[in-house]
């Protein structure tokens, strides 16, 4: 089970940090993610980490948003700043979790948090 939160208002050229915690039967997170899902717009990948490799983003957010991941407590972060009315959507968190070694990974999605940025 993923819960999302920190989201909110904020003016443009603010910051908010959303944070996404896992619980229930965790052997790993092999990614962690956060989406996104403005009004009338199809939900788009946001920030990816890995459990190998390093973290990618889209060109929309780079510069401006850092994804970090704490594995022990299975709690990743998203950093945002300088944000502007366009970044404005629900950001959902996401993972690919093994509940027990040698299981494959399942895919699970938080309940969405709402981000607004105004003008």
């Amino acid at each position: 089970q993923l819960q999302a939160s920190g989201g909110g208002l904020v003016q443009a050229g603010g910051s908010l940090r959303l944070s996404c915690a896992a619980s229930g039967s965790i052997f790993s997170i092999n990614v962690m993610g956060w989406y996104r899902q403005a009004p009338g717009k199809e939900r788009e990948l946001v920030a990816v980490l890995p459990s190998a490799g390093s973290e990618r983003y889209i060109d929309s957010v780079k510069g401006r948003f850092t994804i970090s991941g704490d594995r022990v407590k299975n709690t990743w972060y998203l950093q945002m700043t300088s944000l502007k009315p366009d970044d404005t959507a629900v950001y959902y968190c996401n993972a690919g979790v093994q509940s027990q070694r040698f299981f494959p990974s399942r895919n699970y999605w938080g309940q969405g948090t709402l981000v607004t940025v105004s003008s």
